[in-house]
């Protein structure tokens, strides 16, 4: 299938005129929502110019059907639209169809915009102008959840971080704290963060994507008004990502991001969430929680407690597990039975009161402010949510 689009627009007496906004929509079998999407693009108060840059990622139903009755109508309304896509029997995923969608789109500006989802009028030029305030950024917004009933915590969460916390919550397992389909952003600073990692089904391209944002120095912003009716449904490709694949990217990224300012560190929570945080970390970075002894002991940072000497456990800020159940603070370590390592680690176990930062936290989030990283459960999932280096209590 060859990109169409651009000879209408050229008989408007468009073509050669700067597209200010892109909206991004990949497509795959989508013929339920298509309607109820296309016609919110068409409904956009944004005064400046815009495309629509669709990629049919091998649909099987009647969506390019659906998407040509509406090209006519955009196109009348001076909206360029751009369709690309391919026939094979099997899609290439979502990250492959969003790079091709941006490959063939103009804009300055990128609206991301998912097939089952509908925005709201003023979308597209309240996040434009937060991207021109803040060009390095990921500008979301607050959403309206659908069915209204479905994903209520994760719903409030989204939509009730305060600005902090869209950077100290970046580890949860809720995934990026401004969501993919409400992201807006210069093409240059996708151009320079991206593309998208093009794995196909099962992997979390827009989590791999966010990480890669943080990594390179960009903001994120929110827009806090209600832009999007955010839909929720069996077939969603959310649904295809294993909740083992999202914990290993998000351990390995606290590895990387938040580990390295620390000489030491304590995991609150020596059940069952706390020690697989403690099997899943690298061997450098268990021995930054236990009295294990790093080969080559990372840099401290001024506020971080000195690491152990090696082969001996130090006082109490240095322990690896900090807890309230007498039980398990009675038996006083945790033995990491599958290790490889001889003698195998034995981790302390402390009474929380008795804990020193800082922390990563693996418990259920609730309405607490805090300065933590944590790792914990909403809404019956694991978390990784803030950063903290101040006492505890």
């Amino acid at each position: 299938m060859q990109a169409s689009g651009y000879p209408a627009a050229a008989a408007l007496g468009q073509a050669s005129a700067p597209v200010h906004v892109s909206v991004i929509l990949p497509v795959h079998d989508a013929e339920l929502w298509l309607d109820e999407c296309l016609g919110s693009v068409l409904q956009q108060d944004f005064e400046g110019s815009m495309e629509l840059s669709i990629f049919n990622d091998a649909s099987k139903d009647k969506s390019m059907t659906i998407i040509e009755k509406w090209k006519e109508k955009l196109e009348g309304s001076g909206i360029l639209v751009v369709i690309g896509g391919h026939d094979s029997p099997s899609p290439r995923g979502v990250g492959y169809s969003k790079n091709q969608a941006i490959a063939q789109s103009s804009g300055s500006y990128l609206c991301f915009l998912d097939s089952d989802d509908v925005m709201m009028p003023q979308r597209v030029r309240l996040q434009h102008a937060a991207a021109v305030r803040h060009p390095t950024s990921i500008i979301g917004c607050q959403v309206r959840r659908e069915p209204p009933n479905s994903t209520e915590r994760y719903t409030r969460w989204i939509n009730q971080l305060a600005p902090d916390q869209l950077l100290t919550q970046v580890f949860t397992s809720n995934g990026p704290t401004v969501i993919m389909p409400t992201w807006f952003c210069s093409r240059a600073w996708f151009s320079h963060v991206g593309p998208f990692d093009e794995g196909g089904r099962g992997v979390p391209e827009d989590l791999l994507f966010f990480h890669e944002h943080l990594r390179k120095g960009g903001g994120l912003i929110r827009v806090d008004q209600s832009l999007l009716l955010y839909r929720y449904h069996p077939g969603a490709a959310t649904h295809s990502v294993l909740e083992t694949t999202i914990w290993t990217h998000r351990v390995r990224f606290l590895e990387e991001w938040a580990l390295p300012h620390w000489a030491t560190f304590t995991i609150w929570n020596a059940g069952r969430q706390g020690r697989r945080l403690y099997r899943s970390l690298t061997a450098g970075s268990r021995c930054k929680v236990g009295p294990t002894p790093c080969p080559t002991p990372p840099p401290s940072s001024s506020t971080a407690p000195t690491a152990p000497e090696a082969g001996v456990l130090g006082p109490p800020q240095v322990v690896a597990f900090c807890d309230v159940d007498e039980k398990k603070i009675k038996k006083g370590f945790y033995c990491y039975e599958d290790s490889q390592e001889r003698p195998k680690p034995r981790v302390p176990v402390l009474h929380f009161r008795a804990a020193q930062p800082p922390f990563v936290i693996c418990v259920k989030l609730v309405s607490v402010r805090l300065g933590h990283v944590w790792l914990g459960q909403s809404q019956g999932q694991e978390v990784v949510c803030r950063v903290h280096q101040e006492a505890a209590g």
